[in-house]
């Protein structure tokens, strides 16, 4: 009998453990709940997100914020936004008269994350399409892919009703790839590494002289955003590297390295070297350490200190020993705080936000003076 009593007795102070457990989860539950509902919605992207216009009177973010708080998703406001950038042929850096490849053609790549419903979709090395998210939009959406490259990609948007032109060369890119190709000389049949270098130092050469906007010449635009439910979105989208290789896609369409979204936690994306982001798949990490409770400042800095880290080539370092090219950050986690991150001061360097207060450029962290 005084076994049974304390079988009883066993169950009796399981069930009330089990009891005591289910009151426990329930009374914290509603906090969490409340933190997510409390996000401050916001636009945040590289700079020119806040430049270009295409005629009309909003800028990227401007617009993307005020379809996101009108009730739009998420993910459609930010590709709205970073439309008038790929039509714009005054912004050289992505879509319509981005500069070309070497051979003079137009490739260009794209990645857009949406975070409520774990989608992704990405196209590389598209041609004759002048808004690549929006076919990078369509993969995520129609296929059970997330990257789709070259003729496939541009046979994909075909058949999705995009209209395929057969140069996007406006006549401004036009004319700066006919004076590089005129200045690096390609009839002196340089080997490999002479080609690469005199390539890279008379692009830099004319980013210099002002015919280039340096933000232009690596190109992109990556553009995230946070409603007020907590919904995270990203997209990212380029020409890429100037004169680059025909064939070479960068970061940007890359899961992990141009964007990277988690709706639990936040987003980043990047501006810059796609080849040092890519060997560290800084936007991945960047969320990560946002997972761990760093700041987005705190976030994008370490991501920095890691590919200054790993550039150890002497051809990409200065007389100290730091990396000689840019890389920057765009990091916002679900409750709407945000910041940019960038390698280098040079220019002192700005992101684009928008929110409450309205569309403006704000200061970017700096890893390097």
């Amino acid at each position: 009998m005084s076994k049974q009593l304390g079988r009883r007795q066993f169950i009796q102070a399981g069930a009330l453990a089990s009891a005591l457990a289910g009151t426990q989860w329930t009374a914290t539950a509603p906090a969490a709940i409340t933190s997510r509902r409390a996000s401050k919605p916001v636009v945040i992207s590289s700079a020119n997100g806040n430049t270009h216009t295409n005629g009309g009177d909003e800028t990227c973010v401007a617009k993307a914020f005020r379809l996101m708080t009108e009730g739009k998703d998420v993910l459609e406001s930010l590709i709205a936004g970073v439309n008038i950038l790929e039509l714009d042929p005054k912004d050289s850096s992505v879509g319509y008269g981005g500069l070309p490849d070497a051979d003079g053609n137009v490739t260009l790549d794209s990645c857009c994350m949406h975070g409520p419903l774990k989608r992704a979709g990405g196209v590389a090395a598209l041609q004759g399409v002048r808004t690549p998210s929006l076919v990078a939009k369509a993969v995520a959406d129609t296929t059970d892919h997330h990257l789709l490259v070259g003729q496939g990609a541009q046979d994909f948007a075909r058949g999705m009703g995009f209209k395929i032109e057969e140069d996007l060369n406006s006549e401004r890119s036009r004319k700066l790839w006919l004076e590089w190709k005129r200045r690096t000389d390609p009839k002196h049949y340089l080997n490999p590494a002479e080609r690469a270098t005199a390539g890279m130092r008379v692009g830099l050469e004319m980013v210099k002289e002002g015919k280039i906007d340096p933000d232009h010449f690596y190109g992109t635009i990556n553009c995230n955003g946070v409603n007020a439910n907590g919904d995270v979105c990203g997209v990212t989208t380029t020409s890429g590297l100037a004169w680059k290789i025909p064939g070479r896609v960068g970061d940007s369409p890359i899961l992990g390295a141009g964007l990277w979204v988690d709706n639990e936690i936040g987003a980043a994306g990047s501006t810059g070297r796609g080849e040092a982001n890519l060997y560290n798949l800084c936007s991945f990490l960047i969320v990560e350490q946002l997972r761990m409770g760093k700041s987005p400042k705190d976030a994008g800095m370490y991501a920095l200190s890691r590919v200054k880290d790993a550039t150890i080539e002497k051809r990409l370092q200065d007389e100290k020993g730091n990396p000689v090219f840019d890389l920057r950050f765009y990091v916002v986690n679900k409750s709407g705080e945000h910041a940019g991150c960038s390698m280098r001061s040079d220019g002192n360097p700005k992101y684009a936000v928008c929110d409450e207060n309205g569309p403006r450029h704000e200061a970017m962290e700096c890893l390097l003076d």
